[in-house]
């Protein structure tokens, strides 16, 4: 009993126990106080609390050492609750804890800018520029600028779209200087295009993580150059629609300049922009520049040289172009189908050029014969030389889209071997040899100031006015799936202006119909007062159905009367300087150029064929060309001269 009475006794004794919630409420009662400036001995009168439980609390929490942002959110927590617990809980009350509530999330800004340094912690606006959505804005706004997985993207599809024979051409993108003569649609413009770009972005993916670029590791400047404009945008083209198609981003401006501000970001940088880890990288330009004097000079960078032995006054422009590269971190590319062998750019390929003028000791012969080149060489020079005919194309993985053997039966021998197998042309016996047709090239793009040719795939678009236009068409011959259409504006002055050779087209696969709606989809979009169509053969359904709609069509029915006059016509237009086409169409040069004399069946009479196996055919586009001329009368030319007479050949 005596125990049970004294353990009764101790319990009664002993404080009573309190919660955990009611010793957090009087810790932080003890704690507000204290910051209000009340000493421990008034807060444990106050608060009955020992002394030393409330030092311990004290050095426990840091009472004296917290920061005045700490006790300034005590303070407004302490309003705060004491608002919420107010009866009646008034609209100025309302406004009162909603002002309380923001000085506490300005607090908040101003702790957590002390812990990061962030700006963006203090200032909402500017966490707002630098989130996620924002930054996502900016770099859909920003002008030629591509991230770190744009271009790993792009690399990954460049090497999955190539052949081997262009994985080849890769392996040597860092020699100094690659000569390459190539058969025609082997996908080399499209190639070297893409190559370029793949050199950028190869060299600011290896940059990644490093402090510094050394000057040959940096991304380059890429100028493309060709005969004409218009030919060299063809790049531009296939550069903005591959990175378009690849990455959703759209390159802009004539000159594409790429931006790399930001293009190694640090994911805790600050600011309009991400802050760079990597080394800064300068702008790169690719220019698309045509060959003349006055504008392929002055920028330095690797060079493309598109179709060069196609270009006139090929050795002064190769060297206005090479001084573009005189630095020896710049590369330079030439490539082209092969022309003629008196082209100044063949003794640029065999050697002659690199051995002439010096010691008969120090010359050197360059083996450019196919079994040396097929795979690539090194030449004397120190240039590395290639000739990709279609059979190695095909090889290297190209069967997938052309077939051989059909090209064989759509070409004569001769100009098979010219556009599939490196073979250059003699131009010795053409009727349009290259001297005589290569003035009529020029610049169209920036020459013909009332053509546009952008509005040529636009639907109602008019790319010439209503200005006159005569159409060319040769249709297929004996059943052979390739016809030619050439638009040709005639001179103001009948018999002293230029013509010129707006559009030209091949067709293959169509049939009559095909053919007819075909000529009809391009006349729609001029204001056509001559059509001339050949009816030899097959050609005659073509007509037919033209003059449907056409009713004022011309039919020329060849032979060897007709043919001649359509030749003499042609080569009179070109002595006198009185037409113009573009001067990337090595197409059509070549089709002119394989125009030639030859005896007919009785060997009585002399007719003029391109030779495939001993038929006439097969320079489309050229009989096309005759075909729009012979609307001139044979004797326009030298109407005003009177002194001289002329003739003029009519056809039914």
């Amino acid at each position: 009993m005596h125990h049970a009475a004294a353990s009764t006794a101790t319990e009664t004794d002993s404080p009573p126990a309190i919660s955990r919630q009611v010793a957090r409420a009087q810790r932080r009662e003890a704690r507000s106080l204290f910051w209000r400036g009340w000493t421990l001995v008034q807060i444990a009168e106050e608060m009955g609390v020992k002394y030393s439980t409330l030092a311990s609390w004290s050095r426990r929490d840091g009472w004296e050492l917290a920061s005045p942002i700490a006790v300034i959110d005590d303070r407004i927590e302490v309003k705060i609750a004491a608002l919420l617990d107010k009866e009646p809980f008034t609209e100025g009350d309302m406004k009162r804890v909603d002002f309380l509530m923001r000085q506490l999330e300005k607090s908040a800004r101003i702790r957590k800018y002390g812990e990061t340094g962030k700006e963006g912690d203090l200032n909402e606006r500017i966490a707002a520029r630098n989130g996620p959505a924002a930054k996502a804005k900016r770099e859909e706004k920003r002008r030629n600028f591509l991230t770190l997985d744009q271009w790993q993207a792009l690399l990954d599809d460049f090497h999955a779209k190539n052949f081997a024979y262009q994985e080849l051409w890769w392996e040597h993108r860092n020699e100094r200087t690659r000569k390459l003569r190539k058969s025609r649609q082997v996908g080399a413009t499209w190639y070297f295009a893409r190559e370029a770009l793949a050199k950028v972005a190869e060299a600011v993916l290896e940059g990644q993580g490093a402090t510094a670029l050394d000057e040959d590791e940096r991304p380059r400047n890429q100028i493309f150059l060709s005969a004409s404009e218009r030919q060299a945008l063809k790049f531009r083209r296939e550069i903005v629609g591959w990175v378009r198609r690849v990455t959703g981003v759209e390159l802009k401006g004539k000159i594409i300049m790429l931006d790399f501000v930001g293009q190694y970001p640090d994911e805790e940088g600050e600011g309009g922009e991400p802050a760079a880890t990597g080394p800064a990288l300068d702008p790169v330009g690719f220019y698309f520049l045509s060959t003349n004097s006055a504008t392929a000079q002055g920028e330095s960078g690797d060079f493309y040289f598109d179709e060069y032995a196609w270009v006139p006054n090929f050795s002064e422009l190769n060297g206005v172009a090479s001084a573009m590269a005189t630095h020896k971190i710049y590369k330079k590319t030439y490539f082209s189908s092969p022309s003629i062998k008196t082209h100044a750019s063949y003794a640029f390929w065999n050697g002659e050029d690199w051995n002439k003028g010096r010691a008969k000791g120090e010359q050197k012969p360059f083996d450019i014969s196919l079994k040396n080149l097929r795979g690539g060489a090194r030449m004397p020079d120190g240039s590395w030389q290639q000739s990709l005919t279609i059979h190695d194309a095909v090889a290297g993985g190209l069967g997938k889209l052309v077939d051989v053997d059909e090209l064989r039966r759509e070409y004569s021998e001769e100009r098979f071997r010219n556009l599939f197998e490196c073979e250059d042309i003699d131009d010795t016996e053409s009727s349009f040899p290259y001297a005589r047709i290569s003035p009529a090239r020029v610049n169209s793009f920036l020459k013909w100031s009332d053509f546009r040719p952008a509005l040529i795939d636009i639907p109602g678009g008019r790319p010439f006015g209503d200005a006159p236009v005569w159409i060319g068409y040769d249709p297929n011959k004996q059943g052979r799936d390739d016809a030619a259409l050439v638009v040709l504006a005639p001179p103001e002055d009948a018999g002293r202006g230029k013509f010129r050779v707006l559009e030209k087209h091949r067709l293959n696969g169509l049939d009559f119909q095909g053919q007819a709606d075909f000529i009809k989809a391009v006349a729609t979009r001029y204001n056509v007062t001559d059509i001339a169509i050949d009816t030899t053969g097959h050609g005659q359904a073509v007509f037919e159905l033209v003059s449907h709609w056409f009713p004022m069509v011309r039919k020329i029915e060849y032979s060897v009367a007709s043919k001649t006059a359509l030749v003499i016509k042609g080569q009179n237009v070109f002595r006198a300087q009185r037409i113009e086409f573009d001067a990337g169409w090595s197409d059509l040069m070549a089709a002119l150029m394989a125009i030639r004399p030859a005896l007919t069946g009785s060997q009585k009479g002399v007719t003029y064929i391109a030779r495939r196996n001993g038929e006439v055919g097969h320079a489309d586009i050229a009989w096309a060309l005759l075909n729009a001329l012979s609307n001139e009368p044979l004797d326009a030319g030298t109407a005003h001269e009177g002194a001289r007479g002329g003739r003029a050949i009519f056809f039914d």
